[in-house]
């Protein structure tokens, strides 16, 4: 699809679909109100015939006979109060699906800037464009025959291509994001996963680093292998490095919980467990990918480090058992508890090697626990951290890119429903406030360095489309990331 700018007014414009945003409860006026004129009150006719009130989301479309126009569409934004950049990416997410709907293959868009900021705006309108006509074929044996939109103007917006790019390669990453997270346990496992890393730190020459068993043997890594040691397939520690021209601006990490399949392990996951998509527990470490794929491209003065612990949490002879104790590369021990609550495990030695490189500030993103999800709900990841500066940043990264956190309490008395009697702590603790103690739980391998716990188990994946996501993986947590990267 071709995504262009220019300075062509709205009653200039010619092509099949001509879609205009209106704020709420808004009297046309200025070039909308003379194309009205000029369409002898086609849009006033539409607006009267199916009573559109402009309220976000909603659009109404129309033929329009004698026109250089063929199709007028008209997308509501809402109240002008609540107006922001979530608002411009899931208008013209509605506008680009009505205009396929309607089968406009050459399609012009006006819509109101947003804080007079063109590049900002232009940004926006083109993420949600880009997300919302995302399509993953790949296990489709038939080929997709539907109307496509060929071509997108941004009406008003000349000059702006630089901001196209950027919307675009942000969505790359996303869509890395998706498809990794999508993909069945049979495609994506710790072999493709550090195949799929190779090849991108290749493509944008990146550093990157794959331990395998014996070099994690090496490194005590014995929670993230405790988790490996029942799968047939080799655990693989994926670590790349983003490095800038010049001296750094400062130094972050990025860690993506990786774990390909979970069934559970001998806490096996029973029936109505949801195992069948326990293929998206991988969730973390695709944003991760996303990010590095995103970040590569658009070269900000920070370095930054992506780093994924990646295996399967399987059943066999080799299996961790319930009562076991591990010992982690720092020299906790944990004794086993739930095998079903292997996430944190891995993460705990991602964040001990991660601490030893330095950075300023490490954020790990996590589908952790359900019980976030009964939280939060599907669309709200939670954050934790000690650090509010580090916290600040993220929810700032969070209203930018429209995709949202809730900051959580990290109630230290939780933590006492994880001691043992033999071991330093338990690997899960009470089931009241189960996210909250999870938390804690990281934070044990956590020293000095700033960091912050996401965990994002409900908003990587929906049932429904959703705005801008379609039904499915909906690589939640790239544009976070790559926000917070370039802004911290």
């Amino acid at each position: 699809m071709n995504l262009t700018v220019t300075g062509t007014s709205l009653l200039e414009w010619s092509g099949d679909g001509l879609a205009i945003a209106l704020f709420e409860g808004a009297d046309l006026s200025g070039d909308v109100a003379a194309l009205d004129q000029k369409l002898s009150g086609a849009i006033s006719e539409l607006i009267a015939d199916v009573e559109f009130k402009g309220k976000s989301g909603s659009t109404a479309s129309t033929r329009i006979a004698g026109s250089p126009i063929r199709k007028l569409l008209l997308v509501g934004l809402g109240k002008p109060d609540a107006f922001n950049l979530e608002t411009l990416r899931r208008s013209s997410a509605a506008a680009a699906k009505l205009a396929k709907r309607d089968r406009c293959k050459s399609v012009g868009l006006s819509f109101p800037l947003y804080n007079d900021d063109s590049a900002i705006t232009t940004q926006a309108i083109v993420e949600g464009i880009e997300l919302s006509l995302y399509k993953d074929l790949r296990f489709k044996s038939e080929p997709d025959d539907s109307a496509k939109v060929e071509s997108i103007e941004l009406l008003g917006l000349a000059g702006q291509e630089a901001a196209i790019e950027r919307a675009r390669q942000i969505c790359s990453g996303v869509f890395l994001a998706r498809e990794l997270v999508a993909a069945p346990a049979n495609y994506v496992t710790p072999i493709t996963m550090a195949e799929t890393a190779l090849a991108i730190a290749n493509e944008y020459g990146l550093d990157i680093q794959i331990l395998e068993k014996e070099d994690c043997e090496k490194l005590g890594m014995g929670a993230f292998l405790g988790v490996a040691q029942a799968s047939d397939l080799p655990p693989k520690f994926i670590h790349i490095t983003y490095k800038p021209e010049g001296t750094p601006r400062k130094k972050l990490a990025i860690i993506g919980k990786g774990l390909t399949f979970d069934s559970g392990g001998l806490n096996i996951k029973g029936a109505g467990s949801g195992i069948e998509m326990m293929k998206t527990d991988m969730g973390g470490a695709g944003a991760t990918f996303g990010a590095v794929k995103a970040i590569a491209q658009l070269k900000p003065d920070v370095e930054v480090h992506f780093i994924s612990a990646v295996t399967e949490n399987m059943i066999s002879g080799r299996a961790i058992h319930p009562g076991d104790i591990l010992t982690a590369s720092n020299g906790k021990t944990i004794e086993i508890n739930n095998t079903d609550a292997e996430g944190r495990l891995t993460l705990a030695d991602a964040l001990v090697y991660t601490e030893k490189l330095g950075v300023d500030a490490i954020v790990d993103l996590a589908t952790l626990t359900g019980a976030c999800v009964i939280a939060l709900g599907d669309n709200i990841a939670g954050l934790w951290s000690p650090n509010d500066e580090l916290a600040n940043q993220l929810l700032k990264a969070s209203e930018q890119s429209g995709e949202k956190l809730w900051r959580m309490p990290m109630e230290e008395k939780y933590f006492d429903s994880m001691k043992s009697g033999i071991a330093d702590m338990k690997n899960t603790g009470a089931r009241a406030g189960g996210a909250i103690s999870a938390s804690l739980f990281l934070k044990q391998f956590v020293k000095e360095t700033p960091w912050a716990h996401l965990d994002v188990a409900g908003p990587v994946w929906t049932d429904k489309e959703n705005g801008y996501n379609g039904a499915g993986a909906t690589g939640y947590g790239v544009r976070l990331l790559v926000d917070w990267v370039l802004s911290a």
